[in-house]
């Protein structure tokens, strides 16, 4: 008879700054959870992230749906976090001028 492991390791590591991104790369939890909960395959996730692998993907879909509240816990302290970044550029920072000049590049016609 095989034996089988019945432990899988995570392709995941937490940064210094809090985030837990895939092993090796830049890509956080964040963004393949997000994509995988609006429906997207690990295939179509791939296609985004194309420095990681399949396993990778599989591995952070898996250790969402093995840990949901863990990570949507996570999820929502990083949307928190995200938040408090945006509130602070907004309140020590001029952003009008900036928002202003890059709406009008976007509106100016393009030239071929």
């Amino acid at each position: 008879m095989v034996a089988i492991t019945t432990t899988l390791i995570t392709p995941l590591t937490q940064w210094e700054d809090g985030t837990i991104r895939v092993k090796g790369s830049r890509v956080t939890l964040d963004s393949i959870v997000h994509q995988f909960k609006l429906g997207a395959t690990a295939e179509q996730i791939l296609y985004s992230f194309p420095s990681l692998t399949l396993r990778d993907i599989y591995g952070a879909i898996l250790y969402y749906l093995e840990n949901p509240e863990t990570v949507e816990a996570y999820l929502r302290e990083q949307e928190e976090a995200a938040e408090a970044g945006r509130r602070f550029i907004e309140t020590h920072f001029d952003t009008q001028a900036l928002r202003e000049r890059m709406l009008a590049r976007r509106n100016q016609p393009r030239k071929h």
